[in-house]
């Protein structure tokens, strides 16, 4: 394949950014400040960068208005939001593999699967009966998809993601590395005789554009479907329980915990760790802090952290309390030791 090739100018106007310096120079790839050579497109978003900046070897720089003038190479992108134009860059610059349609001779597709057009099906793979993957869909080394499935175009399993019954999935889906999608959620009744199950018949369905870090895991519904929805990205590590349903644009940080049943809104954002309860509601545009503990459910527009959670000026000024408190403890020991004297 090709490595694709932009011109400075192409870059800025890629990204509406205002060009200074030679428009002319190839760049082929992005990398930091420190690490960029001529041929590469670096970003600067903050004055903290700046020592990297006046250092920096690379082609080219993004930066934003208040840089403008700092010192480091000559060709520069000045955009308001430099984060974003580098993202908007790379995905040029770095595009995603396309699938190299066929089927490897060790996978084992079981009887009437539907496969699209430019499906690459890769070693060892297992596809079960009826199951159904749309245009380039991309299944890496030892994924498990089965029986019934349904995967949407344009998306990609990579190596030893399992995606169980009762999944579907929708376009331009993206698993990691030993994700595992719609597996049985964790449900008992308990009593003296132990702990029964409760059978997990429900589905598990994501929509277009989510993604999945490597070893998550999303539960199937007990008896409702477990939804993901449109446009929402979950990190490493995260659980999601049996019949929760996360609305569209939410990110899911890095071991994200999310019991059984709860509704989360759209555009949320989970800190890392943080972990809420079951049947809770969190409202659209909600934000729990990384390690909080959600016990209660969240308004719209909330921002929480602490635990138990707390709208987060509230923990803040309960923490601020705690440690000035803590100069005065020796005070109030050597006084109360003082009366017990006296006494």
């Amino acid at each position: 394949m090709t490595t694709p090739a932009l011109t400075a100018r192409a870059i800025a106007d890629l990204v509406g950014g205002r060009l200074d310096g030679p428009e002319d120079i190839v760049l082929r790839r992005v990398r930091s400040l420190e690490r960029a050579e001529g041929d590469a497109l670096a970003l600067c978003s903050g004055p903290r960068w700046t020592d990297a900046l006046a250092a920096s070897r690379a082609g080219a720089v993004l930066l934003p208005p208040t840089l403008h003038d700092a010192p480091g190479p000559s060709t520069r992108i000045v955009v308001s939001d430099p984060v974003r134009a580098m993202a908007a860059a790379a995905a040029v610059l770095h595009p995603p593999s396309a699938a190299n349609a066929g089927i490897h001779p060790t996978a084992t597709l079981g009887p009437q699967v539907a496969l699209a057009r430019g499906v690459e099906i890769g070693p060892h793979v297992v596809v079960g009966a009826g199951a159904v993957l749309g245009e380039g869909v991309i299944l890496g080394p030892g994924v498990v998809v089965e029986a019934g499935v349904v995967i949407g175009a344009g998306s990609r399993l990579d190596a030893h993601v399992v995606v169980h019954a009762g999944s579907v999935l929708g376009a331009r889906v993206w698993c990691k590395a030993g994700a595992v999608i719609g597996g049985q959620g964790f449900g008992f009744v308990s009593g003296t005789a132990g702990h029964v199950r409760v059978p997990q018949v429900g589905g598990c369905l994501l929509g277009d554009d989510v993604e999945v870090g490597s070893g998550s895991c999303v539960d199937r519904g007990s008896l409702d479907d477990t939804v993901i929805g449109r446009g929402t990205k979950i990190d490493n590590l995260v659980h999601v329980g049996h019949n929760v349903r996360i609305g569209e644009d939410c990110l899911l940080v890095a071991g994200v915990g999310v019991s059984g049943s709860t509704q989360v809104g759209n555009r949320v954002m989970l800190g890392g760790q943080a972990g809420l309860a079951g049947h809770l509601k969190i409202g659209d545009d909600a934000r729990v802090g990384a390690q909080a503990g959600v016990i209660s459910s969240i308004a719209p527009g909330t921002a929480v952290s602490g635990y138990p959670a707390r709208p987060h000026r509230e923990f803040l000024r309960a923490q601020a309390a705690l440690y000035r408190l803590a100069e005065h403890v020796s005070a109030l020991e050597a006084l109360a030791k003082e009366r017990t004297q006296d006494a």
